[in-house]
């Protein structure tokens, strides 16, 4: 097996261990506020407060792991994380189960370092399918969202918070004897990192989009449980095993998510999904049945899973030199996408005693993402024409329908010596070198107005008034309905001298 394997095996193992035991009080709470009563703010607050950290920490997780790999960070944070599940075994108050809360986080900031890490073991063309296999680590929350309410009622809560003591003891041994201690490391300063991206405003499309995806994931993870077996009055196993079958259904479209992402353009995929996730939001906001509310759940869990792993595409496409902090980023944002939507839903419940306008939210902006996509998708298509533009060998030129030139590329000036700002707003006699009479220009325009093209060779002189010969193409570049808007003419020099 050779070390790519390895880790990704390793890595994605943690990551399951570290999200089992992000969610652990969320998927515990119908048994802990039978234990000490809670309200429903309260509920909520107890079970979105592991999100804090667990986003915020992600930024910086992610710059450590490109300083100090990922063995030393995933064995440390489950070492860390001992302390904060053994409070919350002997949590007898909202406080502590807050406080221990808090720094259970860190299971869910794990999320950066498998990654920073994987990508350097791959090809860029399997960046989207490895870290789409990573993230499917989500199935963490599904195993505990189903095996913790089977466990506390055999058990108990608090025993069954003890177990996972062993479990992060475990993962933090093999991350000790298994991690790679010669992975690939980078010492950038974050300052420095964080200069290089903070302008750029992919970073923050890209955050806003996993905000909305990771967010809804993790929201309906945290909320599902509670919400279930008050508003339906489920049982807590079966409100467990629904959740974890919203939880499984997300995590098992992550990969193929980032498996679409290398195949097709990302940017197509998240237009499905943000408009699916319009859909799935409108639909939940009539509060409806069960059965309908079900599928509404399954069509988020289905288009966000899929959103998770094509947008992890993206990441290292627009930022392979800073991809550690971008990483952070984007999953910090991601994260508190799933930290407002339970506590905005609960103020809202009391306000008006129902959930219609939170759901619409989810509806709201994943219709203004849908917006944001198709018109980066097309704003993607001008960059790319731009640049295919400015990289050719031939020289190009544009003008109006009066022959006016709007725009040259750098070939041009490197063949006629003219620069850019030289010949905007001119015409291409600038160019004339005298070789050719009238009748030859007018010849030429008006077989460019008769049949839309001309071609063939033309004597032209350089800024520094040597004459040369090109081979011209001009086309007329037309409209919607058929008219001319403008002229592109493409050239290349011929090396045949002019005649003494």
């Amino acid at each position: 097996m050779n070390q790519g394997t390895k880790q990704l095996f390793l890595q994605t193992g943690s990551l399951v261990a570290g999200f089992m035991t992000w969610v652990l009080i969320s998927s515990l709470m119908p048994f802990i506020k039978a234990d000490f009563e809670l309200s429903s703010n309260q509920i909520a607050w107890a079970t979105d407060v592991p999100v804090i950290l667990g986003s915020i920490l992600r930024v910086p997780i992610g710059y450590w792991t490109n300083r100090y790999g990922a063995r030393k960070l995933f064995s440390s944070s489950f070492i860390i994380l001992l302390i904060p599940i053994s409070v919350i075994s002997y949590a007898d108050s909202l406080f502590m189960l807050i406080i221990g809360g808090f720094f259970l986080g860190v299971g869910g900031a794990i999320f950066s370092i498998g990654v920073t890490s994987l990508p350097k073991y791959y090809k860029k063309e399997k960046h989207g399918f490895i870290n789409g296999i990573y993230g499917a680590g989500n199935i963490g929350t599904a195993v505990t969202s189903f095996l913790a309410p089977v466990l506390a009622n055999e058990f108990g809560w608090r025993t069954t918070v003890k177990i996972y003591l062993i479990l992060v003891l475990v993962f933090a041994l093999f991350n000790l004897l298994l991690g790679d201690r010669k992975e690939k490391k980078a010492f950038h300063p974050i300052s420095e990192q964080v200069k290089e991206v903070y302008k750029n405003p992919k970073l923050w499309f890209l955050s806003l989009f996993y905000f909305i995806t990771f967010g809804s994931f993790v929201a309906f993870t945290i909320y599902l449980p509670s919400f279930l077996v008050n508003h339906f009055e489920l049982n807590k196993v079966d409100a467990g095993l629904r959740t974890a079958g919203f939880i499984a259904l997300a995590t098992l479209f992550r990969p193929i998510g980032g498996w679409l992402g290398d195949k097709i353009n990302p940017f197509l995929i998240l237009m499905a999904v943000f408009f699916s996730l319009t859909f799935a939001g409108f639909l939940l906001s009539f509060t409806p049945s069960l059965p309908i509310y079900s599928f509404g759940c399954l069509l988020v869990a289905f288009f966000a899973g899929i959103g998770n792993g094509a947008i992890f595409k993206l990441v290292p496409l627009y930022f392979s030199k800073q991809a550690g902090i971008v990483n952070g980023i984007v999953a910090a944002m991601g994260g508190l996408g799933g930290f407002f939507p339970p506590i905005i839903l609960t103020i809202l419940f009391n306000f008006t005693g129902h959930y219609a306008i939170g759901f619409m939210s989810l509806s709201e902006f994943s219709l203004a993402s849908l917006v944001m996509v198709v018109w980066l998708y097309y704003q993607e298509k001008l960059d790319l024409s731009s640049k295919i533009v400015n990289h050719a060998v031939d020289g190009i030129c544009v003008t109006d329908i009066n022959g006016i030139i709007q725009n040259v590329n750098p070939a041009f000036t490197k063949i006629t010596g003219y620069t850019q700002n030289e010949v905007i707003g001119k015409t291409p006699s600038v160019l004339q070198s005298g070789e050719h009479d009238n009748e030859f220009y007018k010849n030429m325009w008006s077989e460019l107005k008769m049949n839309g093209v001309w071609e063939g060779y033309i004597w032209n002189k350089r800024k520094n008034n040597e004459i040369y010969r090109e081979w011209l193409t001009i086309t007329a570049i037309k409209d919607g309905i058929g008219e001319t808007k403008n002229y592109v003419g493409m050239f290349y020099e011929d090396m045949i001298k002019p005649a003494k």
